[in-house]
């Protein structure tokens, strides 16, 4: 976000809560959340908004940073769950039972999807509240933090892991076999046509 850029977003959400944190000695980490993957996303936010990635963490004390997450709109997730995720929660009244599919969430707001992601990943004491006043996240690049000292969080890399031997010679075999039957299929296209060739000059 640019600094003469204002914030067209709801203020009064944006800046909730802020007073009763005390913002002395904290770093201000900005995750950009386009392109990335939730749960990977999600569980840096989680060891940031605990400060365990200080050699100082106690899990007694409050010491993580201020996270600020931008263009949550743009998160990206694995797989089927777009449509095969949901979100269920209960009135209280009989048989009211809700659900939501995290495909209408993201249309809703996507700024929930990740905080409940990171939400999900926090210990349930009393240290979470805290913690949850720590996190801002923006559905786009805009927010009302351009005068404080940011510091952008790069993403660790993404470990692929190796494929076990079953598996790799599972995949070499599948390989074979569809080389073997796609040489078939030229096989008999190259003999279909050199019979109609025959057929073609036998005629003449």
């Amino acid at each position: 976000m640019k600094m003469g850029q204002p914030f067209s977003g709801n203020m009064k959400r944006a800046l909730a809560g802020i007073r009763r944190i005390n913002l002395e000695g904290l770093r201000w980490r900005v995750f950009d959340a386009k392109g990335q993957v939730l749960g990977r996303l999600a569980s840096q936010i989680a060891t940031v908004i605990q400060g365990k990635d200080k050699p100082t963490y106690t899990p007694n004390r409050e010491e993580g940073d201020m996270c600020i997450v931008l263009n949550a709109k743009d998160i990206c997730v694995t797989g089927r769950k777009l449509t095969d995720k949901f979100y269920r929660w209960h009135t209280g009244y009989i048989g009211h039972l809700k659900e939501r599919s995290l495909k209408d969430q993201m249309a809703k707001d996507p700024t929930e999807v990740i905080r409940k992601a990171v939400l999900r990943m926090l210990p349930r004491n009393k240290l979470r509240d805290d913690r949850d006043r720590k996190l801002r996240i923006f559905t786009n690049d805009e927010h009302p933090f351009g005068d404080r000292p940011l510091e952008p969080y790069v993403m660790p890399p993404r470990q692929i892991r190796e494929l076990r031997p079953r598996t790799r010679r599972a995949m070499i075999r599948a390989e074979k076999k569809a080389e073997q039957q796609q040489q078939g299929t030229n096989n008999t296209s190259k003999r279909k046509k050199n019979k109609d060739a025959e057929a073609a000059a036998a005629s003449t």
